[in-house]
């Protein structure tokens, strides 16, 4: 089980992303730290753990209101040894540009539509990750994306907008049937992971890896908690 840390930037700030409502999130509040620049959050994490790999949300990008490739170039250069998985949509009708030095474009079932469809072909053949992104009981994006195994790439995130930040934890029914259903597959939970306990449940159903936020920055989740975890 691998355990990876993820940032959702806004207007060049960390945000605290909440149940899906993109319009009402703010600058994060953490206890590891006081300011909410990029930086300065990456380098509290890395206080608490040596994370491999980072995720980062490029909410603006999303939004269709800019991108930050610059801040995000920024990250990758200051921090080499980080692998950054990064979520910025999908640009212009077309998969993004293959990512080097340790930087993979993660794909959102929300960014794609019946006529970007076909483009999952060749998002196994470039490393791509593909998010399917569900708001409640809905999968934003084709439905075909939640049954259709062979468009899924190697690594895929289950991603419950519903339950980011919240407190009612992950959505446990719907990883279990996407785990017990396709059992070798390397899915990546995200949304409400609250604590050590949700972790383990997790690792017990087979999913493979994490993203966590909330929970870091209130401390429920501190080194101790995550060791042993790659």
């Amino acid at each position: 089980m691998e355990i990876i840390p993820a940032i959702d930037l806004m207007h060049a700030r960390v945000v605290h992303a909440k149940k899906g409502r993109r319009s009402q999130y703010k600058p994060v509040h953490s206890r590891l730290c006081k300011r909410s620049e990029p930086r300065a959050v990456i380098d509290a994490l890395l206080g608490v753990y040596p994370f491999q790999t980072l995720y980062i949300a490029d909410l603006d990008a999303l939004m269709q209101k800019r991108c930050n490739h610059p801040l995000i170039d920024d990250l990758r250069r200051a921090y080499p040894a980080i692998t950054f998985w990064i979520d910025q949509g999908l640009p212009r009708d077309r998969l993004p540009a293959v990512q080097r030095d340790r930087a993979i474009s993660v794909i959102g079932s929300e960014s794609l539509s019946p006529k970007t469809l076909p483009l999952l072909r060749d998002v196994a053949a470039h490393g791509h990750i593909l998010s399917l992104d569900f708001f409640n009981q809905r999968l934003l994006g084709p439905a075909v994306l939640g049954e259709d195994a062979g468009l899924w790439p190697e690594k895929i995130i289950i991603m419950s907008l519903a339950c980011v930040g919240g407190s009612g934890g992950p959505d446990f029914e719907r990883l279990g049937r996407f785990s017990r259903r396709w059992p070798e597959a390397f899915f990546i939970a995200a949304g409400g992971i609250r604590h050590q306990q949700d972790i383990e449940r997790l690792d017990r159903m087979g999913i493979k890896a994490v993203l966590v936020a909330s929970a870091l920055h209130s401390g429920s989740l501190d080194r101790d908690a995550l060791s042993g975890y790659g």
